[in-house]
């Protein structure tokens, strides 16, 4: 791509990494960048700082129409959505709009595997990446990580594995610009996010993005307990295309079609494959005893990875020794601390009822939940019935999902003691710490976005890890 001397306009700086990875990309470059937020300098100060020294134009705390009629190339935050009336304006007067990995698709010279799903995606990107680097040392991990996938460019040759996480947001860019990764792979779907996409038939359709435009024999790793992923599978893919992987909890996956499959068979993860020779082959990659994850829905997580790896050609030693090694991710049931008996475990990455449902599922002990927060437009009556049979307690944080979350609470009939909700974060933890007993967990697994008391999940967690260590 010509980049040199294009006068350029970044929508979207964030907090997150991509969009100071876009714009410092685009200024090595050689293009003229403007840098346009709608969120004032204070908050944004980190990837100001970040981009200090650079020959960028910022414009803070609005978006000026005439930025937009004047750039050549858009490049637009996945927050934003495709529909913009910036956007359009740009469009309007001939502006390519693309997003930071739409570049990097574009530019990247070796191959790309690419990780999405509703709950799940965090930890199968980052154990692929892990299986794949005992193997491949210059393994490259990136993407909807807080990690700019730009910014890694010059470290990337033609055989160097690439692993992104890929949001559905991202997807619908790559979508619309005809991309797929190599080996594409889909950990779940459950409704998330129906109050960008509108329906969960569109957020399927930007989940399928990620497969969609593929090359024939690159392969598509699926979730087979799930019948949307089934459903996937037979719309314009040949079957030899399709990895399937399977969780612990007793599966069909014998039953389809297709060759490549990861499943777990009692405490034993299989890697079942057709030979060079054309007959059956049954690897064991490991077993319980070597995983270190907690949950049933871990184990699924690992199978996934593992399906990916196995298509990419990676030694089952390798992916066992990462298996071994991978001790989890923070803000994904990440134990922080025990005090006084009472074991504090923050997930504030479960941001969709789905994904607090599995962390609910996790623990054996009495659990003293944390949940509520901002809306998605996400259904709460399962999660609600699910609160009921686990948790002896829930704390409600304010927020605007959570009065539906409240009263799915009550439709279930929940005998379980209900304190909030609370603006106060401080108080709300403290609340928890009086009622929880010793041997009881506190959980926070919200099940809800975080926007309105917080900038995003990972402040969420920040604080809530900060808080439980100050506890005395």
């Amino acid at each position: 791509m010509h980049l040199n001397g294009k006068r350029a306009l970044v929508m979207g700086l964030g907090v997150h990494g991509g969009g100071v990875g876009v714009a410092r990309f685009l200024a090595l470059q050689g293009a003229e960048v403007t840098v346009t937020d709608l969120r004032p300098p204070d908050d944004l100060r980190a990837s100001l700082d970040a981009l200090a020294g650079l020959p960028i134009r910022f414009v803070l705390g609005e978006h000026r129409e005439a930025d937009f009629r004047r750039a050549e190339i858009v490049v637009r935050n996945p927050a934003v959505p495709p529909t913009s009336r910036y956007l359009q304006i740009a469009r309007a007067a001939g502006a390519a709009i693309e997003m930071e990995m739409t570049l990097f698709f574009r530019l990247c010279p070796g191959p790309i595997l690419g990780v999405t799903g509703t709950k799940g995606k965090t930890t199968t990107t980052l154990l692929l990446g892990a299986m794949l680097r005992e193997q491949f040392p210059d393994t490259v991990v990136a993407g909807n990580l807080r990690i700019s996938a730009l910014d890694q460019l010059p470290s990337i040759s033609a055989t160097t594995p690439v692993v992104l996480e890929l949001s559905s947001f991202v997807l619908e860019g790559l979508g619309e610009a005809g991309l797929s990764p190599k080996i594409a792979c889909i950990t779940t779907i459950a409704p998330d996010h129906l109050d960008r996409h509108g329906t969960m038939e569109a957020y399927i359709r930007a989940k399928e993005e990620i497969w969609r435009h593929q090359r024939p024999g690159d392969p598509v790793v699926l979730y087979a307990d799930s019948p949307i992923m089934r459903a996937m599978a037979v719309v314009d893919r040949r079957p030899d295309d399709v990895v399937w992987f399977a969780g612990a909890e007793g599966s069909d996956v014998y039953r389809l079609k297709g060759d490549r499959r990861a499943f777990w068979r009692g405490d034993e993860l299989i890697w079942h494959d057709r030979s060079t020779e054309g007959s059956i082959t049954h690897t064991v990659i490991c077993t319980r005893d070597d995983v270190r994850l907690p949950g049933a829905h871990n184990l699924a997580n690992i199978a996934a990875a593992t399906a990916a790896a196995c298509a990419f050609g990676t030694a089952p030693e390798h992916i066992r020794r990462a298996v071994r090694a991978f001790a989890g991710v923070e803000h994904r049931l990440e134990f922080v601390r025990e005090l006084d008996g009472v074991c504090y475990i923050n997930d504030t990455a479960a941001t969709a009822p789905e994904a607090a449902i599995a962390a609910l599922r996790t623990f054996d002990a009495p659990i003293v939940l944390i949940a509520g927060g901002a809306d998605k437009n996400l259904p709460f009556d399962t999660f609600a019935r699910e609160i009921a049979q686990r948790a002896s307690a829930v704390i409600l944080l304010q927020g605007s999902a959570t009065p539906r979350l409240l009263d799915a609470l009550r439709a279930a009939r929940a005998s379980v003691a209900i304190h909030g909700p609370y603006d106060d974060f401080e108080q709300a933890l403290d609340t928890a710490r009086r009622i929880a007993a010793p041997g009881e967990i506190v959980l926070l697994s919200p099940g809800c976005a975080s926007f309105g008391m917080f900038r995003n999940e990972f402040h969420r967690g920040d604080t809530f890890r900060r808080i439980v260590q100050s506890f005395t």
